[in-house]
């Protein structure tokens, strides 16, 4: 068969034409408000399915299924983590920030403090949480291209960086969202088949689990692919239980603070709840996207699980078990597709997972480039820019993006997709979550205190991220969360307490914020 009409390929290039096609249908965009939030006119449905194409990224199609295959019940805790962190979101920010209004993450520390300081310290950690974050969805895209395609990863790196390029540089945010809500079912359909495949095969979770559970001793048929030419040797019951990877109590509440509070502080998602036309649509938009994440985990952890049984009986097809040994764990969701489903189905997965990496950079790109052309350019650079100008410089801002991210991407060849979000999520925590928190919800909060949690923040966690061995042991988590995060709120409380410089407008501000939908429309 012709490689031009293989399922894989036939598959992503229907997915890279639509995604060509809703690109030009909504390259217009004449003002910064079609640009940047697409002129707040999705409603709740696109608008949910957006946050939900957004949210599930590489980490979750491929990530959180290869961390069940790799870890077990460790791995699974992610998800758990993700969904509470969604449903945090919805309750204390989703409604409150869309009755703000504004154009980027930056905007709402810039009009509660009337601060040019605090949107220069919002932009510094939009830019760290979105490089942080794009790098590992980099890494899934140009691992997907090396594995089924056969291109270098080099090569993935720079095409998806062009991708991203071209379609959030000509949508912006109105041809993002469409994209990212068509991306989101193209997913949700993939692991229905999947799971569908599973069931029928006679995969049912709990038989499956048991022989897991069961089953010590060495892999058949994995040692011509091993480096040693061994047997991969492999104890069920350690994969079973629980505390492998988060060996003790505080590991595992470290871990639950920064994945559950991370989301809140996602600039990618907190910028969506400025697209929805109200309060109540932002609320909607939100409770739809947990629906759509808790069902989506659910199925992620049973795919890890299928995965790792189908590798443990060694009579997968050749090119499965190679795949499930030289892909690591973030190829578990693909290998398994096509053991399940043979040539049509891993295509239809592929196309997923580009969905899910597009999905999600261009989200990442759109808040980034707010940041840099809206935040940093026309506030410090061109104060009396048009409409257009700004516009255009959206646009520019995206090509620089897509060189700094591509270079991001390029260092981080070997990590594990999972992992790396979970650090993203940390240092989200750490610095936007006690912003949007206190600031929607406390009145006594200061410029002074804002700043002091965003830099103290950041520089905790990326210290215990980056040089978490110069540390005490006690103090070397694996996702840092229970330190950086308290950090960041201690920080802006402590210094607003004694700065004391509260906004005189603070309750003008409160009232825009919890003021009822009429009040706010």
């Amino acid at each position: 068969m012709s490689t031009f009409l293989e399922p894989k390929f036939l598959l992503t290039m229907i997915l890279m034409g639509t995604i060509v096609y809703i690109t030009y249908l909504t390259k217009r965009n004449a003002t910064a408000s079609d640009y940047f939030v697409g002129g707040r006119s999705f409603g709740w449905f696109t608008n949910g399915s957006a946050i939900g194409g957004d949210y599930l990224s590489a980490a979750t199609f491929l990530g959180i299924a290869g961390l069940t295959y790799q870890l077990g019940y460790d791995g699974a805790y992610y998800a758990f983590c993700f969904s509470i962190g969604l449903t945090l979101l919805a309750i204390f920010v989703a409604g409150p920030l869309r009755r703000f209004g504004a154009y980027t993450v930056a905007d709402f520390l810039a009009y509660r403090f009337h601060s040019r300081r605090a949107r220069l310290a919002a932009v510094a950690v939009v830019l760290a949480i979105s490089g942080f974050y794009a790098a590992p969805q980099l890494l899934g895209a140009a691992q997907i291209l090396s594995m089924f395609f056969g291109t270098s990863y080099e090569f993935g790196i720079i095409f998806t960086c062009s991708v991203m390029i071209f379609y959030v540089g000509i949508g912006g945010m109105k041809g993002t969202t469409l994209n990212q809500a068509l991306e989101l079912w193209i997913r949700l359909g993939a692991f229905l088949l999947m799971v569908g495949a599973a069931i029928w095969g006679g995969l049912h979770y709990q038989d499956i689990l048991a022989s897991i559970n069961e089953f010590k001793g060495t892999i058949t048929g994995t040692a011509s692919l091993t480096a040693d030419g061994k047997d991969i040797p492999f104890d069920g019951s350690v994969w079973t239980g629980t505390g492998n990877y988060f060996p003790s109590f505080w590991q595992t509440i470290s871990m639950t603070i920064g994945l559950s509070l991370g989301t809140i502080g996602l600039p990618h998602i907190l910028l969506r709840f400025y697209t929805n036309p109200s309060a109540k649509a932002a609320r909607r938009s939100a409770l739809m996207a947990i629906g759509i994440a808790s069902a989506f985990f659910l199925f992620a952890v049973y795919l890890g699980v299928v995965g790792r049984s189908i590798f443990l009986t060694g009579e997968a097809d050749p090119a499965v078990m190679k795949d499930l040994i030289t892909g690591g764990n973030n190829m578990v969701v693909p290998s398994t597709a096509q053991a399940l489903g043979g040539e049509w189905l891993l295509g239809l997965v592929i196309a997923g997972a580009f969905a899910a990496v597009f999905s999600n950079l261009s989200g990442l790109f759109i808040a980034s480039s707010g940041a840099l052309a809206h935040d940093l350019y026309a506030t410090f650079f061109r104060k009396n820019i048009t409409e257009k100008e700004r516009v255009i410089a959206g646009k520019a801002s995206i090509i620089v993006l897509g060189v700094l991210y591509g270079i991001l991407g390029l260092l981080v060849k070997e990590a594990s997709i999972g992992h790396l979000v979970a650090l993203a999520f940390t240092v989200a925590a750490s610095t936007f979550t006690p912003i949007f928190i206190l600031g929607i919800w406390w009145r006594g909060m200061t410029e002074k205190g804002a700043i002091a949690g965003l830099v103290l923040g950041l520089v905790a966690s990326m210290y215990m991220i980056f040089f978490k061995t110069t540390l005490p042991e006690f103090l070397q988590f694996n996702v840092p969360g229970i330190i950086t995060v308290p950090i960041g709120f201690l920080s802006v409380y402590i210094v607003s307490k004694l700065d004391r410089k509260v906004p005189s407008d603070v309750n003008e501000f409160m009232k825009q914020v919890h003021s009822k939908e009429s009040e706010a429309a």
